[in-house]
């Protein structure tokens, strides 16, 4: 990995962190970004220098409050700014304010951060747009990709939704008990997506990203430290476990991505399997089933199969359907199909996929399912059409690959391709 490329996945990591400290500093969104920024420019300078810092959150926490300080007393002709040697080299002052980061004022900061960015002045989705973008640092792109607009509609979007918070005068504490559980739905969608960003990425120049689904879990642990009987929220950090268990396994030596039905099932890992499967059982004695409740479900009837063939795919169609009636959206439906393919036969599965394309047009995973799925029906010259719109989707160098991989299989006349999940 280049030096540049590790320094942006540490900003990135320690982001949440930094700007909810700074946000509780200066009870002010723009001021606490601001000095955020700040102190990602002095890290490009000084890291590079000096070498990364023992804990990349304290380290910007301390300039960034500074630098806000600094700029404050600028405005106000109190004082001079300090020599540049007083704040990059930080001392003990960095390891001091690394020692307290876990402490009470500090742990909840990211969720104070959160709450705030979901305020329910806001809608549903500005809530969650506003999050990924603030809290995350998800550039506008991955936003919009996520939420399946344009990266202009999702522009205009968090842009309303940082004026209508400015507007509204929103006090920068955390909610009390009431407030906090009408926001719960918008922060754990965002929990959700900021995992999937970082389970999505095969970027071999930026390893880091990965942790993205760790601060996902560690967030969802959080959140279910404040909503302990909240079994949605069991659902939820299930699911991040589940899935995250799977990740040795995800993708070959060579960067390529395996199919869930042809990884190392011995590579995955039991721990978070079992703290997965225990949430799971203890979230379904409630029955109150929710959307993460029952996706955990699902991911959970993958873990316990200790082979692909003994995969309960009927129960995982029918949660599936579930889930659809919960949730309704068309990438519920394209995920259902490759379990109903496996029921029912790829003639069904196309069938339930059809009317989706248009909502789905510029979506790779949608383009790839349908040619998986017109291969086993020795459709090939339309298999291969829908292959080569997936390679023009393709958002990393795996994915392409991965469809290449079946566009060989046309050549040479191979049969019996089927989807599964990475």
């Amino acid at each position: 990995m280049t030096e540049l490329a590790w320094i942006d996945a540490a900003l990135t990591s320690a982001r949440p962190q930094a700007l909810g400290a700074l946000l509780r500093y200066f009870r002010d969104l723009d001021t606490a970004e601001e000095a955020f920024q700040e102190a990602c420019l002095r890290a490009l300078k000084n890291w590079p220098v000096n070498g990364p810092p023992r804990d990349p959150a304290a380290w910007l926490i301390l300039v960034g409050r500074n630098a806000a300080l600094d700029h404050a007393r600028k405005r106000s002709r109190l004082e001079a700014l300090p020599e540049e040697e007083r704040i990059s080299d930080l001392g003990n002052a960095e390891d001091a304010l690394a020692e307290r980061l876990d402490g009470a004022h500090y742990r909840d900061d990211v969720l104070r951060l959160l709450f705030i960015c979901c305020h329910p002045e806001l809608p549903a989705t500005q809530q969650i747009a506003m999050a990924l973008r603030v809290v995350s640092g998800f550039s506008v792109r991955q936003i919009a990709r996520a939420f399946l607009v344009s990266e202009s509609a999702m522009e205009q979007r968090i842009t309303r939704a940082k004026g209508r918070v400015a507007r509204a005068g929103v006090p920068f504490e955390p909610p009390g008990a009431v407030e906090r559980s009408e926001r719960l739905a918008a922060v754990m969608a965002m929990v959700y997506l900021l995992f999937n960003d970082g389970y999505s990425a095969a970027d071999d120049a930026v390893p880091m990203r990965a942790q993205l689904c760790d601060e996902a879990i560690r967030l969802a642990r959080l959140l279910l430290r404040l909503f302990q009987t909240e079994p949605e929220v069991m659902g939820l950090l299930a699911l991040l476990l589940l899935q995250h268990s799977r990740a040795p396994a995800r993708y070959a030596a060579n960067g390529s991505v395996v199919l869930l039905e042809d990884q190392d099932r011995a590579s995955w890992d039991r721990k978070l399997i079992g703290e997965g499967l225990a949430l799971v059982d203890k979230a379904m004695r409630h029955r109150k089933p929710g959307p993460y409740q029952v996706q955990a479900a699902i991911a959970a009837l993958h873990a316990r199969a200790a082979r692909p063939e003994e995969t309960d795919w009927a129960q995982i169609d029918r949660l599936y359907a579930s889930l659809e009636r919960l949730q309704p959206s068309p990438v519920v439906t394209l995920n259902r199909a490759v379990a109903h393919a496996k029921v029912h036969g790829p003639d069904a599965a196309l069938s339930l996929i059809g009317p989706l394309e248009a909502q789905l047009s510029d979506y790779f995973h949608f383009f790839g399912v349908q040619g998986a799925l017109l291969l086993q029906t020795g459709r090939h010259g339309e298999a291969k059409t829908a292959f080569d719109r997936a390679i023009g989707l393709a958002r990393t160098a795996a994915e392409a690959d991965h469809i290449r991989m079946h566009l060989d299989r046309l050549m040479t006349d191979a049969q019996g391709f089927g989807a599964g999940l990475a």
